[in-house]
């Protein structure tokens, strides 16, 4: 299954390919037979552009003591940070690294209501780097729970060093299911997921675990 996120990525790498496919061969026929090889290259490009908006289907389990992975991808960091903004605290802050290779679709880590929408222009550094927490280009989504224990929490989505597009399809007062695809970003990047301190959490995840979006655990309530 490919994601709608993609369609303007997809067609425009199928134009260009078939153009270049095209020049490839009249260059065969004109100069050299041996130009006919270089239609791999925009052959390769193509496939890698499918395989990168892939969005397989999921089995959600919906588990209201229990947060899930926002995103695939491999935990970086797991540490108390000062507040982000809408938290209104110090909050735990779980960053998960995609790679180029990752599934990119971002989910829904606890059901709740959208509240807070921020976006916020930046730079391009890697995103595995402390300084992108700060520098780079993010979208930040607030969301109020109905349990006691856990009354919000926020997730951010950051572009990389090849990110430079995010996608986030969701509104303030959008009621969000948990596992509920809400975006992505496009070519590599990472998801931040803030819980306040003051959280009845146990954390079920450690850095350098590989996680999946909407089935991995990475805390319990």
């Amino acid at each position: 299954m490919i994601t709608n996120y993609g369609k303007r990525e997809i067609i425009k790498y199928m134009i260009m390919c078939s153009l270049t496919i095209a020049f490839c061969l009249l260059m065969n026929y004109v100069l050299w037979e041996g130009f006919v090889w270089l239609i791999v290259i925009p052959i390769i490009e193509f496939i890698f552009v499918i395989y990168f908006f892939r969005d397989p289907e999921r089995k959600i389990v919906n588990d209201n003591n229990k947060l899930f992975a926002p995103a695939d991808g491999v935990v970086t960091h797991i540490e108390e940070v000062e507040d982000p903004g809408f938290i209104g605290e110090k909050a735990l802050r779980i960053s998960i690294f995609l790679s180029i290779l990752d599934v990119h679709i971002n989910r829904v880590a606890y059901p709740g209501i959208v509240k807070y929408i921020k976006y916020k222009k930046g730079e391009f550094r890697n995103a595995m780097s402390n300084d992108s927490l700060f520098l780079n280009e993010y979208n930040d989504i607030g969301i109020e729970t109905s349990n006691s224990k856990m009354k919000k929490y926020l997730q951010r989505q950051i572009v990389g060093l090849i990110a430079r597009r995010i996608v986030c399809d969701v509104n303030k007062n959008d009621n969000l299911k948990q596992g509920q695809r809400y975006g992505m970003m496009k070519f590599g990047s990472r998801t931040d997921l803030y819980i306040p301190i003051s959280s009845c959490i146990k954390i079920q995840t450690n850095i350098g675990q590989k996680v999946m979006a909407g089935l991995t655990v990475i805390a319990e309530i």
